[in-house]
């Protein structure tokens, strides 16, 4: 036995004692699987019972009007930085610390609008755009392709069928609410002020290089000899084309342009709040895991009794 402790164990050692535990635990799952067919059967009057009452429960639950629906936008922040505004969205997060005068604590403590989360936002071509958000949270900080975006996020609440109709009333207060944050408003002028210098910028920028396109020289070597204002010029006449300079200088001021036109508040909406049009939980789903939950508790109350004679002695003890 020592030998076999002293011994170092490799990489076909290691599998071999993986699959020998994975042998035994889906033995194990197995055994207990036919364990509780076999107290269902001896027990069908209480597992069925319960089975029963756990669908009647979760049909009640999951009709149309509970249930519940994600809605989503996607937030520019105006000089605020993400810790910064995880920081002030986090009273939503949790439903406590909410200012008793803000308009969103009424639909948060009415349960009206629950679930309040932030995803972040994936640029994947590295030119400004979001291109998709990570719901599932699985972007790596190394991934160098898919980079989160540090000046959008997107937002998420969920909102039951029967109260759809206060959707734009939760967006208003929610902005509101975010744009009396202190930590956000103190970033918020000195990002316009640089955002402004930099929308400048890039109209000179512009008004240079169309300006070079209008521009003349004169190829040296060629055979072409041409009169202009009385003067004999030897050469042909070309133009400075820019075009990819041009292209690339458009992009850079249409997002400026954009961005200014957008920098209205510390925090604004890119886009209206949507309804995911797939509920968070279907009917089905809900009866399934209630299903199997009332299924598991009926087991478990059919081996107490099957066991109530060694459980009395051992309580006699």
């Amino acid at each position: 036995m020592n030998k076999l402790m002293d011994r170092e164990m490799n990489f076909w050692d290691l599998c071999v004692a993986l699959s020998r535990a994975l042998c035994r635990g889906c033995q194990w799952f197995w055994q207990v699987l036919l364990h509780m067919v076999r107290l269902t059967l001896r027990y069908w009057w209480l597992v069925i019972t319960l089975v029963v009452l756990a669908l009647g429960a979760a049909f009640y639950i999951a009709r149309l009007e509970n249930l519940t629906y994600k809605v989503n936008a996607v937030v520019m922040l105006n000089g605020a930085t993400i810790p910064q505004f995880e920081q002030a969205f986090a009273p939503l997060r949790s439903g406590i610390l909410l200012p008793d005068d803000a308009e969103i604590s009424q639909y948060v403590h009415k349960r009206i609008a629950s679930g309040f989360s932030t995803y972040r936002v994936i640029d994947c071509k590295n030119d400004g755009t979001a291109d998709m958000i990570d719901f599932k949270g699985s972007i790596s900080p190394t991934d160098t392709l898919r980079v989160p975006m540090q000046d959008r996020l997107c937002l998420q609440f969920r909102v039951k069928v029967r109260d759809m109709r206060f959707v734009p009333h939760i967006e208003q207060a929610l902005m509101d609410y975010l744009n009396s944050n202190i930590a956000l408003q103190q970033a918020y002028p000195s990002y316009v002020e640089d955002l402004r210098e930099e929308v400048a910028f890039h109209h000179r920028q512009a008004v240079k290089l169309d300006s070079l396109t209008s521009s003349y020289y004169f190829a040296a070597g060629q055979p072409a000899v041409s009169m202009q204002n009385g003067l004999n010029v030897t050469g042909e006449r070309r133009i400075h084309l820019f075009l990819n300079e041009i292209y690339k200088q458009q992009e850079h001021t249409r997002q400026a342009d954009y961005r200014i036109q957008l920098a209205t508040a510390p925090v604004v909406l890119e886009n209206h709040f949507a309804v995911d049009p797939k509920p968070s939980y279907s009917r089905r789903q809900c009866m399934m895991v209630f299903g199997l939950f009332a299924w598991a508790i009926g087991c478990a109350i059919a081996q107490l009794i099957e066991k109530r004679k060694a459980i009395c002695a051992w309580l006699k003890k």
